[in-house]
């Protein structure tokens, strides 16, 4: 610490020497990894990344190692500092071993050998991270590139010596490092020190890991709040830290051989079991303790997941132990097996941890209702009274399962708290399902369901005279039947607003009769299947109407009608004769 004032006070006046070589190191690095795989733990592409830039640099500044046929090898020196891409040369070189390493980390999990390889990566990025810090030290650099080289470095070190479990070494060295950027953070604005805290944070937890393994016993309760506050450890210190708190839970495990649940004691001697009873307090602690719901919901998958492996460990021993009880005398008194006691306790842990899970994310739903106006003007999605109805949904579901728990279907206590919890749920279901009825204005059956509301929480009330220790944890009744009985006024008002306004200004656009066009001519009307496929112009085809028929004629004189003599006119034709017809064919006429 002695050493860095006399660089902070020649690092003020670094504006007055323009000539001196500056560079980032934290800046571009950080960049670096969040824009090429790191923001998703993919360290083979950001490795890729770095021999891309490397040949890249090499190539502008005409610094290659040889040809394709035969390597020379260059080393930047002093003299060439005028450019700081030979710095970032170094620095992607110590970042591609360093990344290379990281990856052969994740690969170690299943292939053991590989981590010889990454150990020689460590070294490999340390060197090229020590001839950095050399280079800066040179009059060409100007100070706060010294003193991040120096981070970097210390840094680096501090990880290869983690690796090899020299802890007092890597506290050494991880110390060092987070003396200069807390220096370098306060030396400059706001701003320029995000970056600088930010890498702070990260190395504190390794800190405490390592004086927790030189023989600091209190440092385990830090990494815990640690562990709490940044909703879950990345990186190095993730996978040890785990391994850490399994391992002294292990150690508290070995006192533990029984639980008792409900007034009987079951003997445990499944590890894994012991492990999580005694890690459950901490965990439903740590929950509680949650700054916001992203981490709160971390624990809660967290504490399901290890629920889950304990059943999975317990319904193992359980399947010898139902062949032996169709033959043992617990059958006839109706009385289950420890063991199967046992899966009922941690069945029950599951599904009271599903529920409280789902009821923290109901209260956040409704915070996001209450604050809905405000959304919609910021142009997100709102979320919606059924997105509600179906966490309750699910609720409903994981106490039928609570009833069906063997072991537990003669316990009337059991059963009759099981039942107030699931009128309560109920009641909320209710609520919400009329609150999306109000948005469609269904008033009649948003009214019904208000109702139902009411006489849910009133059942509540009277029941829960001896229950209600257990009922503390529930979302108050009484709060509902208020807000419910405002919303029942505030219902009927607008239900009789909307019938007014539907008397008062009905519009012919919302008239619907059914009529084709030709028949309306004469009443304006907005209409808009007129512009569809579907236009209805006329009746088609068009229905039987009456007509005027042909009148029929029926001659009733004609027996009665003497008609005139036709004598005198046969008798001339007569007459005429062949010479008629003879003067007709050669045209006389007479």
């Amino acid at each position: 610490q002695a050493t860095l004032g006399p660089q902070l006070q020649t690092h003020n006046v670094r504006y007055c020497r323009s000539s001196l070589t500056q560079i980032a190191v934290l800046q571009i690095v950080k960049e670096s990894q969040q824009q090429h795989g790191l923001r998703h733990g993919d360290f083979q592409r950001y490795r890729g990344y770095c021999s891309r830039r490397l040949r890249r640099l090499r190539k502008t500044l005409n610094f290659k190692m040889g040809n394709r046929h035969k390597f020379t090898g260059k080393k930047v020196t002093e003299e060439i500092l005028s450019d700081n891409r030979y710095l970032l040369l170094i620095l992607m070189d110590a970042e591609r071993a360093w990344s290379y390493a990281m990856q052969l980390k994740q690969e170690a999990n299943t292939e053991p050998r590989k981590r010889f390889h990454l150990l020689s990566r460590l070294r490999k990025a340390v060197k090229h991270a020590e001839e950095l810090e050399r280079l800066c030290e040179s009059n060409r650099v100007d100070a706060k590139t010294k003193l991040e080289a120096q981070a970097y470095m210390a840094y680096l070190t501090g990880m290869l010596r983690f690796e090899h479990q020299e802890w007092k070494a890597a506290m050494e060295a991880f110390n060092k490092c987070k003396t200069i950027y807390e220096k370098l953070a306060n030396a400059f604005t706001e701003e320029q020190a995000v970056l600088y805290n930010q890498r702070v944070e990260e190395i504190s937890p390794n800190i405490r890991y390592c004086a927790y393994n030189i023989g600091d016993q209190s440092a385990i309760s830090e990494l815990m709040q640690m562990r709490l506050r940044s909703g879950g450890t990345e990186g190095l210190l993730a996978e040890k830290l785990e391994a850490l708190i399994t391992q002294t839970r292990a150690k508290q495990a070995a006192t533990m051989s029984e639980v008792e649940w409900r007034g009987r004691t079951v003997p445990v001697k499944i590890d894994k079991v012991r492990i999580f009873l005694l890690g459950l307090a901490d965990n439903e602690a740590a929950i509680v303790q949650a700054e916001n719901e992203e981490t709160k919901e971390r624990l809660f998958e967290s504490l399901l997941s290890e629920c889950r492996d304990a059943i999975q460990a317990v319904r193992e021993d359980l399947k010898p132990d139902q062949k032996q009880r169709e033959h043992s005398l617990e059958m006839d008194s109706g009385k289950v097996s420890n063991i199967q006691y046992l899966h009922s306790y941690l069945t029950y842990i599951k599904l009271s941890t599903a529920i409280k899970r789902n009821e923290s994310m109901a209260k956040s739903l409704q915070k996001a209702l209450l604050q809905q106006q405000r959304s919609e003007e910021d142009g997100k999605r709102t979320p919606r009274p059924q997105d509600l109805i179906r966490l309750y949904d699910i609720i409903l579901q994981n106490l039928v399962e609570l009833t069906q728990l063997p072991g537990l279907e003669e316990d009337k206590n059991f059963q009759k708290e099981i039942g107030l919890k699931t009128l309560v749920y109920k009641a909320y279901r209710c609520f919400f399902i009329a609150q999306s009825y109000v948005l469609v204005k269904k008033w009649s059956e948003a009214l019904v369901l208000y109702e139902r509301v009411l006489k849910y929480a009133s059942e509540v009330q009277s029941e829960a005279g001896a229950y209600k220790n257990s009922l503390k944890e529930l979302p108050d009744v009484q709060d509902l039947i208020t807000q419910v009985n405002a919303e029942k006024y505030s219902l009927q008002a607008a239900a009789i607003l909307d019938a007014n306004d539907t008397h008062e200004t009905e519009s012919p656009s919302q008239v619907k009769d059914g009529k084709p066009l030709s028949e309306r001519f004469e009443t304006f009307c907005l209409d808009p299947s007129l512009v569809s496929k579907q236009v209805s112009l006329v009746h088609f085809p068009p229905g039987f109407q009456p007509i005027p028929c042909k009148p029929l004629f029926f001659d009733l004189a004609l027996n009665h009608v003497a008609f005139p003599p036709l004598e005198d006119k046969v008798e001339q034709k007569a007459k005429s004769g062949l010479t008629g017809y003879i003067k007709g064919i050669f045209g006389f006429k007479s």
